[in-house]
């Protein structure tokens, strides 16, 4: 027997991702976004609604995208529940930035991953923004590499559980893909 919930919408997994901008004064900003994903091989995409970070983009068309980790769920968190419109975020949680040598944005340091992004659409619609960023680099700290590759074991990154209002940590290799389902050829 199923139960039925209506109009509710549950698409998992939703990464934790970190937007970060500079605003015309240069200052940085964070925000946390749970509506997004890869929208092709080296492009992204993030639904927004109006707020200071809309301002930052559309005046700098760079930003950064960092991912929420097991390590940083409290300020990644605050990210998603402070405004920076009138105080630095990221100052106020701790963490630091470096400026993105490929794109006018900064590099939250406390994060070890980070897609750096111009900006290639900024589309209103009557809810926000659909943001599409242009991937001109990943960056990594070394302490979440294996053999030279990205380990999300290492990372643990976050994953927004819209059905519970939780984060959960995004968990344990199951297979290989585009190898497991050879079995039914």
């Amino acid at each position: 027997m199923r139960k039925e919930f209506g109009k509710k919408t549950i698409i998992t997994p939703l990464p934790v991702l970190i937007l970060a901008t500079y605003d015309e004064a240069g200052v940085p900003n964070a925000m946390n976004a749970a509506w997004g994903g890869q929208y092709d091989g080296n492009e992204i995409f993030v639904s927004l609604a109006k707020h200071k970070t809309t301002d930052n983009l559309i005046a700098k068309k760079a930003f950064t995208v960092s991912f929420a980790t097991a390590d940083t769920v409290a300020e990644s968190d605050y990210f998603g529940i402070a405004s920076g419109k009138h105080l630095n975020k990221i100052e106020k949680a701790g963490f630091t930035t470096v400026k993105s040598t490929h794109v006018d944005a900064p590099i939250i340091e406390q994060y070890p991953l980070t897609l750096e992004c111009t900006v290639k659409e900024l589309q209103e619609d009557k809810t926000g923004y659909i943001l599409i960023g242009e991937v001109v680099n990943m960056s990594a700290d070394e302490s979440i590499l294996t053999d030279g590759q990205v380990d999300l074991g290492k990372l643990k990154p976050i994953m927004f559980d819209s059905a519970a209002n939780k984060y959960r940590v995004i968990g344990d290799i199951v297979a290989d893909a585009f190898a497991c389902g050879k079995k039914f050829f």
